[in-house]
């Protein structure tokens, strides 16, 4: 469990959910002793945190999208 923050930076979207349902399936699995428990429960946190900064970035984006005029004219032209 020794990724850093610049490790997760680097994560898209899908590889940083993909790794954050492997980290809640051990973790629902048990079996881990506390010290893996809260290493684990740190790197899901660190790639919750990566996924909702894609899915932000993505709904700036979309917002931006919305606001342009199609085609760059401005309305009633």
């Amino acid at each position: 469990m020794a990724d850093s923050t610049e490790t997760f930076a680097e994560l898209s979207y899908e590889e940083a959910r993909e790794q954050l349902v492997a980290v809640v399936a051990k973790l629902e699995a048990g079996g881990v002793s506390l010290e893996e428990s809260l290493a684990l429960w740190e790197r899901g946190e660190a790639l919750a945190q990566r996924c909702e900064e894609w899915l932000e970035g993505a709904r700036r984006r979309l917002d931006a999208a919305r606001r342009e005029p199609a085609g760059g004219a401005e309305p009633g032209e």
